[in-house]
């Protein structure tokens, strides 16, 4: 099911600002030869978490799901000088491929990719740290976990992003049917109902919230 109507992304592309060449070249290999391609970020996804990243100018970075490395690159567009973005990825494959495109990026340095599963990975990489921004795509049964594992070293005032909460519109089926569009709800339950936070959902490709803790 597409949410928004082809032609209308389509549209909001052709008036975004160009990606850089490396961005560009993600996107050609990954839709080309990837059999998961759809999980891309994309160009229009892609200028929203670079100009968030720009708007915060965070020290420190989280992801949770690097997937081809697309969004790590956009999330490391606004850090400031000396900052890092921690991006998590359980499947190997995948890993090489985003450790390989930020190389070509020239942001190795800025760029630190974990490999395996982030439930361990998290605790560890938070001992002594705090987080500006996260952002959340891996999993969708585990979402609340990673949220309930972030938000206590999230800084006050800080985002963290999630992405497919609308989950190719099954959240508003009735009843909602598959584990991945009942955990997604029940993510977007949980976050509505938790005090620490306001939270708006953007209807962007397959929708992504916005939660800042207050």
């Amino acid at each position: 099911m597409n949410i928004i109507d082809l032609k209308i992304e389509s549209y909001a592309a052709a008036f975004a600002s160009p990606q850089s060449e490396i961005l560009q070249q993600i996107e050609k290999e990954t839709l080309a030869n990837h059999s998961d391609s759809q999980m891309l970020s994309g160009h229009v996804q892609g200028l929203f978490l670079s100009m968030m990243s720009q708007m915060i100018k965070p020290m420190n970075v989280l992801e949770i799901g690097s997937f081809t490395g697309f969004s790590a690159i956009c999330l490391a567009s606004g850090l400031q000088k000396g900052g890092q973005v921690h991006t998590i990825e359980l499947r190997e494959k995948d890993a090489q491929i985003s450790e390989d495109n930020f190389i070509k990026a020239g942001l190795e340095k800025q760029i630190q990719l974990h490999r395996g599963n982030a439930l361990d990975i998290i605790s560890l990489l938070q001992e002594n740290r705090e987080w500006d921004l996260v952002f959340i795509d891996a999993d969708k049964v585990s979402y609340i976990e990673y949220y309930e594992l972030t938000l206590p070293k999230l800084k006050k005032g800080g985002f963290i992003l999630a992405d497919n909460v609308l989950f190719h519109g099954q959240v508003v089926a009735q009843p909602i049917k598959g584990k991945n569009a009942i955990a997604i709800d029940a993510f977007n339950h949980h976050v509505a109902n938790d005090k620490k936070v306001e939270q708006v959902i953007v209807t962007l490709r397959d929708g992504l919230m916005l939660i800042r803790k207050l």
